[in-house]
């Protein structure tokens, strides 16, 4: 028998405490071992658009910090304009996202979120989403009608993290219904500190690629507020 006295004592407590806490954030094998597929859905009405222009060049990021939960798959869906809605294909790389988002001008028009949200069901009827993504600072629409709709989604067992601009009260109030109803999260974002959006998308991307027990193993402020909403 080996005597234990000889084996190696190199790690220290904060080693194993850091090994810990690596193993707990690798998330169990997806079914087939697909990738994590979360639907960003974003507000492109003109009041908008400085926020687009930021979320263009954080939304990299998201892909990165899920290379290692077995990747990430986002469709792009937004609305804008007069009656414009649009979902892109599935898309798995950073730079082919950032290239059809940069092609998205902003233009005019109201809200459709309801209309996202019936896309969101439909898509995860087809293929399992796992979250959804959802920028915006306003809301024009009949709230018991978007309700009715997340009470949906939150049956199909989607999540949905509402990520506000600004603080309008009346668009407050629907977002955290929705994000109560499908047991996501509501987390509001300073237009001038963008570095609050990134952290909030990256924390969301994790949550989309590993569940709960990847966003548990995150130590970023963005991935604190959406767990104590979540639990």
């Amino acid at each position: 028998m080996a005597d234990d006295r000889k084996l190696p004592v190199e790690k220290t407590n904060a080693e194993v405490e850091a090994f810990l806490r690596r193993a707990a954030a690798v998330p169990a094998p997806r079914p087939g071992g697909r990738s994590g597929r979360l639907l960003f859905g974003m507000d492109a009405t003109a009041s908008r658009e400085p926020t687009w222009d930021r979320a263009c060049r954080i939304q990299g990021e998201m892909f990165a910090v899920t290379a290692a939960l077995g990747g990430l798959a986002i469709q792009l869906a937004y609305y804008r304009g007069v009656d414009e809605f649009a979902a892109m294909p599935w898309i798995t790389k950073a730079s082919v996202l950032q290239q059809k988002m940069s092609a998205v001008t902003c233009r005019g028009g109201e809200t459709q979120i309801a209309r996202l949200l019936r896309h969101a069901i439909a898509e995860t009827k087809r293929e399992k989403v796992d979250a959804l993504v959802f920028v915006g600072d306003c809301m024009e629409e009949d709230p018991d009608r978007i309700c009715h709709l997340a009470g949906q989604l939150g049956l199909l067992g989607v999540p949905a993290f509402m990520f506000h601009e600004r603080a309008d009260p009346h668009a407050a109030r629907t977002f955290k219904e929705i994000a109560r109803l499908t047991r996501g999260a509501y987390c509001r974002f300073d237009l001038s500190a963008a570095h609050e959006l990134g952290e909030l998308l990256r924390a969301a991307a994790v949550y989309a690629a590993g569940g709960v027990k990847a966003l548990t193993g995150q130590r970023s402020e963005g991935a604190r507020k959406l767990l104590a909403q979540m639990r």
